[in-house]
């Protein structure tokens, strides 16, 4: 994953709370766009949880799930 890729579900309008995982199996739900951060240059992020605050660096994310959007049926 990129920096990029993670700014991009970051700033979506409107914001669907997406997961980040790493390669190491951990896995981390991002509920609200204020509870992420992508540094300057895209070598870390930050996620904070109900756990704390995560520094992780860029190179160990995985992957980002990120639900389809929910479609209204009439």
């Amino acid at each position: 994953m990129t920096a990029d890729q993670v700014r991009e579900a970051m700033y979506t309008q409107p914001f669907r709370p997406f997961q980040v995982r790493l390669a190491d199996g951990r896995s981390f739900h991002v509920k609200h766009p204020d509870f992420v951060a992508v540094s300057y240059r895209g070598r870390g992020l930050t996620l904070n949880d109900e756990e704390g605050v995560h520094l992780i660096d860029m190179r160990l994310v995985a992957e980002l799930v990120i639900p389809e959007p929910e479609t209204s049926s009439h």
